[in-house]
């Protein structure tokens, strides 16, 4: 009887809190200014890449189990300094708040974050699961460059596709230059969506949207999440594949016309108006404005 007491006492104990490390401060040689990846295998494989402007994520499978629903979209963290500090702060288990050189509060959430992709079909965004086999090419210091890839997902009944994806952050941008090559069951053209989650904020608006059909460029000011600031974010296609805007309930969407088996390249964004570059929404839009894309893959 007392050892089902003292049972049942365990059960209704609440659970501990979850114990968070002190943030390691970077060393000399860690604050100088570089690009980097890292892939936090003590964190179900997340893949983080960052320069000195900004930082992003990508999900593991096996974040699919441990915290659903977990999404294929890209994450984005602010950063107000101009070296790597993700994996350093991932490690404290405390990387909501900011404990000086940056923030993760960006929620990808079930959409597309900053810059993730699907397939445009019949009014409905068809995405795959978490990436799969990263293959690092550089880790900095000049440039954070590596592939993954996304296994195959359908498409309706119509085509089941796959997807390799080449991510590069040279430093000194906000832009990432994405190639990606979709294999496909058909080879009928394919419709890719390119989204930037919506976010409302306790009932706020979702952000400031704006789009330009004549660049192919999709823009977006975040709402103010409290005193944590705001998050902006930014997709650039080739004009010459531009097929139009959408939405859908998570996203917004800038679509392109792409071949199965083709390379194709387009140019995703993100900043943090407490990061020091951009203060303003004016300040992000004539930054979008002012690039020049590459897109020869």
């Amino acid at each position: 009887m007392r050892r089902a007491l003292l049972l049942l006492g365990l059960l209704a104990a609440p659970l501990a809190a979850e114990e968070h490390k002190p943030l390691r401060p970077a060393s000399a040689e860690e604050q100088k200014t570089r690009a980097a990846v890292v892939i936090a295998d003590y964190r179900f494989d997340d893949l983080l890449w960052e320069n000195d402007r900004i930082a992003h994520r990508i999900y593991g499978r096996a974040l699919e189990k441990a915290e659903p629903p977990s999404s294929s979209g890209i994450d984005a963290w602010g950063k107000s300094v101009r070296w790597p500090f993700m994996d350093r702060q991932l490690r404290t288990g405390d990387q909501h708040a900011d404990h000086g050189e940056g923030i993760d509060f960006y929620n990808v959430g079930t959409g597309r974050g900053t810059g993730g992709l699907g397939i445009w079909y019949d009014n409905k965004l068809w995405t795959s699961r978490n990436y799969v086999r990263p293959r690092i090419l550089s880790s900095g210091p000049d440039v954070a460059d590596f592939m993954v890839d996304y296994e195959p997902w359908p498409v309706d009944t119509l085509r089941t596709v796959r997807e390799t994806r080449r991510f590069t952050l040279p430093a000194g941008t906000n832009f990432t230059r994405l190639t990606s090559t979709i294999a496909s069951s058909s080879d009928a053209e394919l419709i890719v969506g390119i989204g930037l989650s919506k976010r409302p904020i306790n009932g706020s608006k979702p952000g400031e949207v704006r789009k330009d059909a004549a660049g192919a460029r999709l823009s977006w000011w975040g709402p103010a999440d409290g005193d944590k600031g705001r998050m902006a974010a930014a997709v650039i296609v080739d004009p010459a594949a531009f097929a139009g805007f959408a939405e859908d309930a998570d996203n917004i969407l800038i679509l392109v016309r792409a071949q199965p088996g083709r390379p194709f390249v387009y140019y995703s964004g993100a900043a943090w108006d407490r990061g020091g570059d951009f203060a303003t929404q004016a300040d992000w839009n004539s930054y979008v404005d002012a690039q020049r894309p590459d897109f020869r893959p």
